[in-house]
């Protein structure tokens, strides 16, 4: 028995219990990125313009390495104090079951995802709402307009490429296999 997973969350898995192991090797990779609505060009323009800052500056490796590595837990990103939110609301659609990318914490939705589109946000001077609602639910939210994109660990695919736009890559994740380990038993 096994199950192909992507490579952090079965990371996490792994780590939690000695009775499961990660075959070698990478299977496939997926890159992951924002979605839009196709007649939102304005806006995906935007996010990609704050992509390519995020990554320059290096905050989005800190955002990643606050939940992913040897620092995981550690090192947080948070928004600076003097950001001017006049541009209006951006509203992130999302599926809060999948850490560490979004998942939630009490009542709150956190993860690598909603740190990044904070950090979005952020420099879009823009306050971010998240909408938690089914992954199956997060294109159509866009595409009417409920909400302003979406961020969800979203592969991007040539048939979701027909219903929205998507943003640069932001990250790329390789799936891999999780299996029984039969040495730990």
């Amino acid at each position: 028995e096994s199950v192909v997973i992507d490579q952090i969350p079965a990371e996490l898995c792994v780590a939690s219990t000695v009775l499961l192991k990660i075959l070698d090797g990478a299977y496939s990779q997926e890159d992951y990125a924002i979605c839009f609505a196709k007649d939102n060009q304005e806006l995906t323009d935007k996010v990609n313009e704050a992509i390519a800052e995020i990554r320059e500056e290096g905050t989005f490796e800190q955002i990643a390495n606050s939940y992913v590595g040897d620092n995981a837990g550690e090192n947080y990103y948070e928004s600076p104090e003097d950001i001017d939110r006049s541009n209006g609301e951006l509203v992130m659609a999302t599926n809060a079951e999948f850490p560490p990318y979004e998942y939630y914490e009490g009542d709150e939705i956190v993860g690598l995802d909603v740190d990044f589109a904070q950090a979005i946000a952020d420099k879009l001077g823009m306050e971010l709402t998240i909408e938690d609602m089914a992954f199956d639910s997060i294109i159509a939210a866009v595409t009417s307009g409920k909400a302003d994109m979406g961020v969800a660990g979203m592969t991007v695919t040539e048939d979701r490429a027909t219903q929205v736009n998507f943003s640069d890559t932001y990250y790329t994740s390789k799936q891999v296999i999780i299996m029984k380990d039969d040495a730990a038993e």
